[in-house]
């Protein structure tokens, strides 16, 4: 017979009651897309990539729904409560046998001792010896019965103790299941009743849809009707009419930006001729590219600017940003296209002081060059006639006509048809205006190929030169390159 050890109880309260599970927990703000898995495991379903309608994904969670009211996480909990019951109750009986078979024991020991006691008395000798052997072997076997009897008192309260238990548990399981069971139910009833709803709504907006569809449609071929007998009578539309209305207040607003512009300009020069007293030199010339600009003294006591040292900056439109402008150290500056749009500053600096002039205004584009640079871009090849001043920093001779192509993919210098140079848009080509040399500077350029070959370029015109430095700006960009003066790409801030 299987015995019950005194640990009995704690194995069996450890296993019989595990911890219910998460799963049982239905309340929550929203349903899970959650699927019985195999070994009853719940698993949580992957979300479809495909893009579902309204009415796809209303079916779909009605079904998943319904699938969660077969869930069998709280109805295996009870049957292992009843398993376990089921297990005190076999063990119940087992005691019970036991029991009845330690009396039948206790009754066979006494009618032996008895027998043994009357055995005594009719004996001598050495059989009186073994008699009494006897009798003291039975005394000692009912002193073991009697302490065995004690442990199946004990086993026996153990037993009956776990039953108790596990009868308890078993019916706190069964209330537990039927709360989670209305639970459930009523939770899936609210679904329900939310997913009859949603149908309604899609119903309603589906005919609401149609219906302003069907509207918008009338109105449509109403309008292209009214505007075919419009067409047909030679009337001019209100379009035609709000377009005129349009461009007239256009053309009014760029008129009086441009006499803002130049009203700011004048009281900025205003108030530059107030101040001139109390400064030596004055910035003069126009402040638009095309131009070039130069330091003059405004008085004879003014210090030679030959003794004085020269930087010229450009600044941004907002002041944050100060830019130096790498070589423009003379006291005349042509602007260039990289200059339009900013203020233009030259510091002087004479014993031991530092004297700042800045432009009244960002320098103002050259008029028509624009529309004269996109007119130039449909082209593959652009020409313009040019003549070398300076070759490598050294002064050139020659005045001959040179020609200076600008391609989409590099430049060119040519002679009639011997080529001086030519080279493809690198990182080691620099292009900028030249950056001082007189009254010539706005129409001259500095080009340089390559690291050891450089050239100063005159132009036949200003708007030739500004052309030129945008056009080969803009297929070098095209090309992933920056093509700048030198340091032009190292911006200083303020």
């Amino acid at each position: 017979m299987t015995r019950v050890g005194r640990d009995f109880g704690d194995t069996m309260h450890k296993d019989a009651v595990p911890a219910v599970s998460a799963d049982v927990t239905l309340a929550s703000s929203r349903f899970p897309d959650y699927k019985i898995g195999p070994n009853n495991q719940i698993v949580e379903a992957k979300l479809d990539q495909k893009v579902l309608s309204m009415k796809e994904v209303v079916a779909r969670e009605t079904a998943q729904l319904l699938e969660q009211q077969k869930r069998l996480s709280v109805r295996d909990l009870a049957s292992k409560f009843e398993k376990g019951l089921a297990a005190a109750a076999k063990l119940s009986e087992e005691a019970k046998l036991r029991e009845a078979a330690s009396l039948e024991k206790h009754v066979l020991l006494k009618k032996l001792r008895d027998a043994l006691e009357s055995l005594k008395g009719r004996v001598a000798g050495r059989n009186k010896d073994d008699v009494e052997e006897a009798i003291s072997m039975v005394e000692a076997l009912a002193v073991q019965l009697t302490q065995r009897e004690g442990e199946l008192m004990q086993e026996k309260a153990e037993v009956k103790k776990l039953a108790n238990f596990l009868k308890q548990a078993s019916e706190d399981a069964k209330k537990l299941v039927d709360e989670e069971r209305a639970f459930a139910r009523a939770e899936i009833e609210n679904a329900k009743a939310a997913v009859q709803r949603v149908e309604e709504a899609l119903q309603e907006q589906e005919r609401t849809s149609r219906a302003s569809g069907k509207q918008d449609l009338e109105e449509l071929m109403k309008e292209v009707q009214e505007a075919r007998r419009i067409k047909m009578l030679h009337q001019p539309s209100k379009v035609m009419d709000m377009e005129h209305e349009l461009r007239a207040l256009r053309a009014q607003l760029t008129q009086k930006s441009e006499n803002s512009l130049r009203l700011q300009k004048e009281l900025a020069i205003s108030k530059r001729s107030l101040e001139k007293s109390s400064q030596p030199y004055e910035l003069d010339g126009p402040e638009a590219l095309g131009s070039y600009l130069r330091i003059n003294p405004l008085s004879d006591d003014a210090i030679e600017l030959s003794t004085c040292s020269i930087q010229w900056y450009r600044l941004s439109s907002d002041g944050a940003n100060k830019e130096l402008i790498s070589g423009a150290i003379k006291s005349v500056y042509a602007p260039e296209p990289f200059d339009v749009g900013r203020f233009l500053q030259a510091d002087i600096v004479f014993d031991g002081q530092r004297l700042t002039l800045t432009t009244a205004g960002p320098i103002d584009p050259a008029a028509g060059l624009g529309s004269y640079v996109e007119a130039l871009v449909r082209k593959h090849d652009i020409e313009f006639n040019v003549v070398i001043t300076q070759m490598n920093g050294v002064n050139h001779l020659s005045e001959s006509i040179h020609v200076f192509h600008v391609g989409r993919m590099r430049i060119k210098l040519c002679k009639g048809k011997t080529t001086i140079s030519k080279e493809y848009f690198s990182a080691s080509m620099q292009l900028c205006g030249v950056r001082g040399g007189g009254n010539a500077a706005a129409q001259a350029l500095f080009w340089q190929v390559k690291q050891g070959l450089s050239f100063v370029l005159a132009f036949e015109s200003e708007r030739e030169r500004n052309a030129a430095i945008m056009l080969a700006r803009r297929f070098a960009f095209d090309c992933n390159i920056m093509l700048a003066g030198p340091d032009d790409r190292a911006p200083l801030g303020t």
